[in-house]
């Protein structure tokens, strides 16, 4: 899947790094990054070091307590002669006269302030002000890349996803996102291939931000049954297929369905969703050709209710989106069948055929959401990539095979895989 894309991005992203090298202007900046381990523990025993240890006061040997004394009992006029001259044998030294004495760790200190002063060689610059997310500065050369530069340099990946079916609202949005996100910024010299990679991922991510359907259960959710489903798109898009697919994965969920043989034009249809309906053990809801398939799916939905049937699944004839005639009989299908889902059911190989189709659809009867086919053989993505984007409606599943088990739920994080981003 997307083989031809994601080789056709690859080297327009070679192309583009390759341009940035070479016209982009350099630039020196100051840019920041971690701390070294090294540099963090030596802040932390410096740290450690620099918190006053408390005061003690000196304690004066061999002074008693009752010494002291004597400067206030004036009303003693005499000593004992014994403890006088004891006390006059101890004369402390003044404190103002004592030298500090100094330990290691204040000569530790001091050695290393002088060091501060002087620059180290290979090591930048060390903030003053110290905390748990240090960081220190260096030069690095970068390239700047403004507006005019940009749409020069960008116009091989314009081309390679117009070359691979990639709607032009879409590529309108990837453009304007890169050139928001890359312009007038600084980028490493040698980080120009990863940034715009990133840049290119995140805005393909933003083609996928509609919100989901859970197919499962919405249908369980809905209190009065059945929840009537009705199927639309162009001749040979494999509705017929799909349809059956889907039952199979209700089958398999316990949910019980009714299939309704609505495409009553071309000849054959009835016959082929009769043959997927024994294979499943489904009943099929059918008339005779060129009858008014508004009527059969009529008759469809009236059975499940009576049956109690969970879900009924309408076929319709493939038409062409600008035959307004079979747009107007889709019309009426869905006034009588008053479906709870509408599913547009596209090819994926057609490109932006599908994605025009899947518009004219929504434009007249407002889809609900999508399910391309033939999603396994599709190299280019066009269809992928825009269809969403452009409808404003969320892709169900992908076929990917003939079997009945070759039906899978969209996911965009395999798409963006598949892309090589």
């Amino acid at each position: 899947m997307f083989k031809f894309l994601k080789d056709k991005i690859k080297g327009a992203i070679e192309k583009i790094s390759k341009k940035v090298e070479q016209e982009a202007p350099s630039k020196e900046v100051e840019v920041e990054g971690p701390i070294s381990e090294k540099i963090k523990e030596e802040q932390k025993v410096e740290e450690k070091q620099e918190k006053p240890e408390k005061e003690k006061k000196p304690k004066k040997k061999g002074i008693k307590e009752e010494v002291p004394e004597l400067k206030h009992e004036t009303h003693q006029t005499q000593l004992d002669v014994t403890e006088l001259e004891k006390a006059q044998e101890i004369k402390p030294e003044p404190i103002e006269e004592k030298k500090e004495k100094h330990g290691f760790f204040y000569f530790l200190k001091k050695k290393r302030e002088e060091e501060k002063q002087e620059p180290i060689l290979g090591q930048a610059q060390i903030e003053e002000k110290r905390g748990l997310f240090q960081v220190i500065k260096e030069k690095a050369t970068t390239k700047v890349i403004n507006e005019k530069q940009f749409d020069d340099i960008f116009f091989d990946l314009e081309f390679s996803l117009l070359e691979n079916n990639v709607a032009v609202e879409v590529i309108e949005k990837i453009k304007n996102d890169l050139k928001k996100n890359l312009t007038n910024k600084p980028i490493k010299r040698d980080k120009v291939a990863e940034e715009i990679k990133n840049s290119l991922k995140n805005s393909i991510e933003g083609l996928f931000n509609i919100e989901q359907i859970d197919l499962t259960k919405k249908i369980k959710e809905k209190i009065e049954k059945p929840f009537v489903i009705v199927f639309f798109g162009i001749n040979g898009s494999g509705k017929t297929s799909t349809i059956s697919k889907i039952a199979y994965i209700l089958k398999r969920q316990g949910i019980s369905s009714v299939m309704v043989a609505g495409d009553t034009f071309r000849k054959g249809s009835i016959e082929q969703l009769e043959e997927h309906g024994r294979k499943l053990g489904i009943k099929v809801i059918k008339q005779q050709y060129e009858s008014d398939p508004a009527a059969v799916s009529f008759d469809g939905v009236s059975f499940g209710k009576a049956h109690n049937i969970d879900v009924v699944l309408i076929d319709t004839a493939g038409r062409m989106h600008s035959n307004v005639n079979l747009m107007d009989q889709m019309k009426k299908i869905v006034r009588v069948a008053k479906p709870d889902l509408k599913i547009f059911i596209g090819e994926s190989i057609t490109g932006n055929d599908a994605i025009e189709q899947a518009k004219s659809f929504n434009d007249a009867i407002g889809i609900d959401c999508i399910i391309l086919t033939k999603a396994d053989v599709d190299e280019r993505g066009g269809a992928m990539i825009s269809i969403s984007y452009v409808t404003h409606k969320p892709i169900l599943y992908l076929g990917n095979g003939q079997r009945l088990d070759d039906l899978e739920i969209f996911n965009k994080e395999k798409i963006i895989s598949n892309l090589g981003l």
